[in-house]
């Protein structure tokens, strides 16, 4: 474990709500995923503030903290200060839409890394083929081919087990109805073509069901509510015995008689639709995926989109709904991010895109998307757009993987397969135009986007103090999220008289209802935040008299917020007046002049552009 997160992680489940309100806590590759009992509980705004956190996403019934490719070490942090609970989630704040995507989600979020790694391994064996290391008779082929071919054969059982648990069924039970519908014996049968009779009454439809997905889906969601029902009926003596009994006899029959044949109707229909799209529309969901996954990441709908091209490949043998399009927009995604590093003058910001745009040409894309293109929107409109010309030419020449994986540069090799080098080839072409096009566009915003930070390169910007009182380091305060500088760097000064005023030039771009804090953007981009007392929001705006309003031009010097140090301090609360630098990061160093006496014409702190 990485203690270098523990502050980091404490401060992470305090401003969740707490380990009372975390029902559940897991992560993805790049993401803290929370299933809180009441998402109001938690202090986004806060959350997002916090060095370390580059985005917080909401959706699908699942709070998410963006951390980046740590967030393993963040996560193991994160579970000193969480136990695990029996709580329900409030289902009534999920609508419709979020309960399926969750419960999407949930079934084939934990199976991604399997699928990834078959796809990977039928990869290696197209790079063998085709270099002509290996024949397609030889032992080493056939073994390969079973390596990645197992996880798409037994992918029922997969499911079943992961869906149970989304349903909180026994994942066990679960996993044994799957394997029944697996078993030597059926498929036995199925090949053989005679009609299947149970207790001579019952047909059993023949049908196969290895590496289909539909029909386990449907015969699972019924499990959940059949075993339930069980569980009410029978003694606690005896339901060892009895539930998987009566479970295995009502499930097994009607996933052979009525579930299963159910399942394999719709996944044919599924199949059918599939066909018409890559026939007659094959660019459209390539476009669709290439420029819009930005927007379905943020807002978590894209794990209802992914699971299409798992089942398109369950059907047919391919992917051209997901695989294509998700692969123009992750390379859009790094390329966007790389030209960033290559023309912003903010070493933090540099860094953080060249580091961000490594890890998207890979396949994860979070980090270049909420710590770079998303911040400075420019990026990610390039990206967007790039992504789509991409997605275009992969769709309009019907381009398709043949193996789920990683949706990096290493994905180019699941392009190759039915005997044919030209879809690898063809996705190749998609990713020089995604970045060409995403490059040129960047490039060309960037002459805009970029001036301003430009301009300000190796300016020396000092800070007057914008009340009079005894300056003192930050790390004093006695708020912690103030003290540790997670929201930004500055000074504390406690104040001898009860009147703030603006200490530069600048914009008011907050002000809370309650007049406590103030935030300030200069002329030359420095954002402050003034925040007087600690927890006087519960004063609720007593004691506290505003001159200013939110949008107003002020000047140096001016009156912002005249406030009654007594009172505040006779109702209990300090009035340690925090300055905070909120977008510290685009200044190489902070210095503060601390241990002196504040005056309206004494800069408290120097900033280094």
């Amino acid at each position: 474990m990485s203690k270098k997160y523990e502050n980091l992680a404490k401060e992470i489940v305090k401003l969740v709500g707490g380990d009372q309100n975390i029902n559940d806590v897991y992560h993805c590759q790049t993401r803290l995923r929370f299933k809180l009992v009441d998402d109001d509980l938690a202090e986004t705004e806060r959350l997002e503030e916090v060095d370390g956190i580059a985005k917080i996403i909401k959706g699908a019934g699942v709070y998410q903290v963006v951390i980046g490719t740590h967030v393993k070490d963040v996560f193991e942090e994160v579970l000193k200060f969480t136990t695990k609970r029996n709580v329900e989630v409030i289902e009534s704040k999920q609508g419709l839409l979020n309960k399926m995507v969750d419960f999407l989600a949930g079934a084939f979020g934990p199976i991604i890394a399997a699928l990834s790694g078959a796809g990977m391994v039928k990869a290696v064996l197209a790079i063998l083929t085709t270099c002509n290391i290996i024949t397609n008779a030889s032992q080493t082929y056939y073994l390969l081919n079973m390596f990645a071919d197992a996880v798409f054969y037994f992918l029922p059982l997969m499911l079943a087990f992961t869906i149970a648990q989304k349903l909180k069924c026994n994942p066990i039970l679960a996993v044994s109805v799957g394997a029944m519908m697996l078993h030597p014996s059926w498929n036995a049968l199925v090949t053989a073509g005679e009609p299947v009779l149970f207790f001579g009454i019952i047909p059993f439809t023949l049908a196969s069901y290895t590496s289909s997905v539909i029909p386990i889906v449907l015969v699972i969601f019924v499990q959940s509510y059949v075993e339930k029902f069980i569980n009410k009926l029978v003694p606690k003596s005896v339901e060892l015995v009895i539930v998987p009994l009566l479970t295995f006899l009502i499930m097994g029959t009607l996933a052979f008689s009525l579930l299963g044949p159910i399942g394999t109707i719709i996944g044919g229909f599924v199949a059918t639709i599939f066909n018409f799209l890559s026939v007659n529309v094959s660019w459209a969901p390539a476009v669709i995926i290439g420029g819009f996954l930005p927007l379905m990441v943020m807002f978590g709908v894209h794990s209802a989109v992914a699971p299409l091209g798992i089942m398109q490949m369950a059907e047919l043998g391919y992917d051209s709904i997901f695989g294509p399009g998700c692969l123009c927009s992750n390379i859009a995604q790094a390329t966007a991010s790389f030209v960033v590093a290559l023309r912003t003058k903010d070493k933090k910001i540099k860094q953080l895109a060249t580091s961000g745009s490594i890890t998207a040409y890979m396949g994860i894309t979070e980090p270049a998307l909420y710590g770079v293109n998303l911040p400075k929107k420019y990026p990610l409109v390039a990206a967007m757009i790039g992504g789509g010309l991409g997605g275009l030419y992969a769709g309009l020449t019907q381009t398709h993987r043949f193996a789920t994986g990683s949706s990096g540069l290493p994905a180019i090799f699941l392009y190759i397969g039915d005997d044919t080098m030209s879809f690898f080839y063809n996705i190749i072409i998609a990713l020089v135009i995604t970045v060409i096009a995403t490059a040129v566009i960047t490039y060309l915003l960037s002459l805009k986007y970029e001036k301003v930070e430009i301009k300000t390169e190796n300016k020396n910007l000092k800070l007057m103090a914008p009340l009079l009182g005894k300056v003192k380091p930050l790390r004093e305060c006695s708020d912690e999220a103030f003290a540790s500088e997670s929201l930004g760097k500055g000074i504390m000064i406690e104040p001898v008289e009860g009147k703030v005023v603006a200490p530069f030039d600048g914009t008011v771009v907050t002000l809370f209802p309650t007049k406590h804090a103030i935030g300030l953007v200069s002329e030359e981009g420095v954002e402050v935040l003034i925040h007087i007392g600690i927890n006087t929001v519960d004063l609720s705006g007593q004691y506290f008299n505003s001159h200013i309003s939110q949008g107003d031009i002020v000047k140096k010097g001016q009156t912002l917020v005249e406030f009654d140090m007594q009172s505040i301090e006779k109702e209990g609360y300090s009035t340690e007046t925090l300055v905070i630098i909120t977008n510290s990061h685009e200044f190489s160093k902070v210095e503060e002049y601390s241990n002196q006496d504040a005056s309206f014409t004494q800069p408290v702190l120097n900033l280094l552009k």
